[in-house]
């Protein structure tokens, strides 16, 4: 049985400017799945920087709101939705509430540095 608890993956700044912990991964555990598994936080005010995937994206808030951008699209979203995000889509997520939005980041296949452009603001 394998179990990782958030508490236990060190915290960085990814390349889009989230906060990031990385929960599952293949590369980097004896796992046998293709995805990998994040959990993210952007803090009040704050927005990712546009970015592209070659691969698909879900995003499923976990608590705050904000507004999701996909390519010209905006939508609100709030906890408990999830957001598909489609391989080349330019993709950014804003928070707009006042606490800190927090969500998880499912990649399929697994993320890869290779796969991402960051496009800036």
């Amino acid at each position: 049985m394998f179990v990782k608890y958030l508490a236990e993956c060190p915290e960085f700044t990814a390349g889009d400017g989230c906060t990031l912990r990385e929960l599952l991964h293949p590369d980097k555990a004896d796992l046998e799945i293709r995805y990998s598994l994040a959990h993210a936080k952007v803090g009040i005010g704050e927005k990712t920087m546009p970015h592209t995937l070659r691969t698909s994206e879900v995003y499923y808030i976990i608590s705050g709101s904000g507004l999701m951008h996909i390519g010209r699209e905006v939508r609100n979203v709030t906890a408990n939705c999830a957001i598909y995000i489609p391989p080349g889509a330019t993709q950014s997520i804003e928070n707009t509430g006042n606490s800190e939005l927090e969500f998880l980041c499912i990649v399929d296949p697994a993320w890869q540095k290779s796969d991402e452009i960051v496009l800036g603001n």
